[in-house]
């Protein structure tokens, strides 16, 4: 027996890795059931600064387990059961009061492409794609896909992609704004890890803030912006992090951040 979803914490950096790589790291109900168990692990840990979400093997996610779907006694029931289990995983991940950093090791399909664009920041390898897919087998997106791919590229692109099923490669969804960086296939998870190591001795109470600032800005209007900014700079100033930063800059060393 092996872990479908494997999880580690260290220096406060949590690493979720997608572990089916025979199966392109795919999605089936037990390899789901598996990763809502670890982000409501995850939401638990206090200890946790930052978080790196990865696939194992060559593939990151190709989406939802079509061996599975096929052999489904009812599609729709096997859906229902699923589905809204996982998307509160996918809410709870992305809303996670750390940097959430995606690690896209290889090609992204279906539900993976909500997996794969849920991070705060997208790093991609050079071998990675997307491909939409759930066009071309008669379903439509899930896993908050169609949200991301709108949300960072327009909802032109999105449906493009989603319409037709062309894989869009790495260098391609970095110019289109669906990743924000590409690197070689051998260097991907050390500048990931990196990237994550730096974010988790930052400020990461600020960086909380900072995320339900900036993710619901397009909800808000500017007088209800200016009031919850009001909110968070006083709650921040008020903060030991906030003490720390401002003392450390005026006797120019690095600050020591204790986080949430």
């Amino acid at each position: 027996m092996f872990d479908p979803v494997l999880f580690d914490l260290s220096d406060g950096v949590a690493t979720i890795t997608l572990n089916r790589p025979d199966a392109g790291n795919s999605i089936n109900e037990t390899s789901g059931m598996a990763l809502v168990a670890v982000v409501d692990k995850l939401r638990a840990q206090d200890a946790v600064r930052a978080v790196v979400l990865t696939g194992s093997g060559k593939e990151f996610c190709v989406g939802g387990d079509i061996d599975e779907m096929l052999h489904a006694a009812d599609l729709s029931a096997l859906m229902q059961a699923g589905i809204p289990r996982l998307h509160a995983a996918v809410s709870r991940l992305a809303e996670l009061p750390c940097p959430v950093i995606t690690a896209v090791n290889g090609p992204a399909g279906g539900g993976g492409i909500g997996l794969a664009l849920c991070g705060d920041i997208v790093l991609a390898s050079q071998s990675m794609k997307l491909r939409g897919g759930y066009s071309a087998i008669g379903l439509s997106p899930d896993l908050g896909a169609s949200w991301q791919l709108a949300r960072r590229a327009g909802a032109a692109q999105a449906k493009r992609i989603l319409f037709l099923n062309e894989p869009v490669g790495a260098e391609e969804c970095l110019a289109l704004g669906l990743v924000d960086a590409v690197y070689p296939d051998d260097r991907l998870a050390e500048e990931a890890c990196a990237l994550a190591a730096r974010l988790a001795a930052g400020a990461t109470a600020s960086f909380g803030r900072i995320k339900q600032l900036v993710d619901g800005a397009g909800t808000r209007s500017l007088q209800e912006q200016l009031a919850l900014e009001a909110g968070y700079m006083i709650a921040s100033a008020g903060s030991r992090d906030g003490r720390e930063g401002v003392r450390a800059f005026m006797e120019k060393r690095s600050p020591v951040f204790r986080g949430r």
